[in-house]
């Protein structure tokens, strides 16, 4: 099938819009027709050379859209259903599985390599050249295919804008407070960035019955809205909510802090730990380039205040398990996805869309495909 596709082609340069060809299923695969991609800061890192893929690459790994041809061998998915890509296809087979941890399946080994799980061979073309899909995805294309372990399937009555970022944003901060930091009832919880993830995290503490929320943003509209998602008090940086954390919590500092910054540095560690109480546990949900190894860490007290550093990716969760509970707490009305969709953009509008949000101008920003698209 030739289709049209958001392709990286050196690093350091904008997303390209150019004509590619999608395989058809094999065995355990499935094609679908997107409807929606949300705009992750993940994606960005590929133009940076932050996270390291195979080029040319094909961005994008949170989507939803329908289902239009089945493989064979496939079985709980047909033709029609409307479902969601997760960027971690957990095989239930190796280790990490079996112990309950099936975010971290071996299969992320092989996710930026670019070969398709199911035969090992390129499921995206330019002419004779194999393109790499992010996470073996690819969700900037109008169409793909995929392993049906990456797919989840969702109620219809669900918007796709809002269903896309069930795949990436939602789980992963709505996660890192209610799985990785354990949040529990009463606890004062500080979130350093309110982008997607961290809008995310922000609404997992407060669910959790967190008594007081902590959002931390250098940019005001965020901190504004991050009042309307559930925060209590609202600071521009982490250096000045030390002062007010401190009269907040009568000196003993927040129980969890959650670190959900598009672009992860070393240096926010000790700033984040400071936040903390002793005991207390910070959670690293934000990436950072895959060569950075520096961390500033005062060993002493990390030491003496027996303080917990954890590191987490999707929330500590599986989209096949994780996906029906956020799907519930949407259906309530007690988890707001729909506001933190900000803006809807075109394909063509990609590297817009990501300026807007490097400008600070969006929670998350969502590509939306239709018939002109198809």
């Amino acid at each position: 099938m030739k289709t049209k596709g958001a392709l990286l082609w050196e690093l350091n340069s904008p997303f390209s819009i150019d004509e590619i060809e999608i395989g058809d299923p094999v065995a355990d695969e499935v094609q679908i027709r997107l409807h929606a991609a949300g705009m992750c800061h993940s994606d960005y890192h590929l133009t940076t050379g932050a996270t390291p893929i195979g080029l040319p690459a094909l961005g994008g790994h949170e989507g939803a859209g329908v289902i239009t041809k089945v493989g064979k061998n496939v079985t709980g998915l047909e033709e029609g259903d409307h479902v969601i890509l997760a960027f971690i296809p957990a095989c239930g087979q190796c280790a990490p599985c079996l112990k309950g941890h099936r975010s971290l399946c071996d299969r992320g080994a092989v996710l930026l390599g670019g070969k398709a799980i199911a035969d090992g061979t390129s499921r995206v073309h330019v002419g004779s050249t194999e393109v790499s899909p992010m996470n073996l995805l690819g969700t900037f294309a109008p169409h793909m295919t995929v392993h049906k372990d990456s797919v989840v399937k969702i109620d219809k009555d669900i918007p796709f804008e809002s269903a896309a970022l069930l795949g990436c944003a939602v789980p992963t901060g709505f996660g890192s407070a209610t799985n990785v930091a354990e949040v529990n009832p009463g606890e004062t919880v500080v979130i350093v960035g309110v982008g997607g993830i961290g809008m995310s995290a922000l609404q997992g503490a407060v669910i959790a019955g967190a008594r007081h929320v902590v959002a931390i943003d250098p940019n005001e509209w965020k901190r504004e809205q991050a009042i309307k998602f559930g925060a209590t008090h609202v600071y521009p940086s982490m250096a000045e909510a030390i002062a007010p954390v401190i009269d907040l919590t009568h000196g003993v500092m927040a129980d969890k802090t959650i670190i959900a910054v598009g672009d992860m540095k070393g240096e926010y560690i000790e700033e984040a730990l400071t936040l903390t109480t002793k005991t207390g546990t910070c959670v690293v949900t934000g990436m950072g380039s895959m060569m950075d190894v520096d961390v500033k860490l005062n060993l002493f007290l990390f030491t003496m205040l027996q303080k917990t550093l954890k590191g987490n990716i999707f929330g500590g969760g599986s989209s096949h398990i994780e996906t029906p509970k956020l799907v519930g707490l949407y259906k309530s009305g007690l988890l707001n996805i729909d506001d933190m969709v900000t803006r809807t953009y075109r394909l063509e509008d990609i590297n817009s869309g990501y300026q807007d949000m490097l400008d600070g101008k969006n929670i998350r920003g969502v590509v939306t495909y239709d018939e002109a698209d198809w």
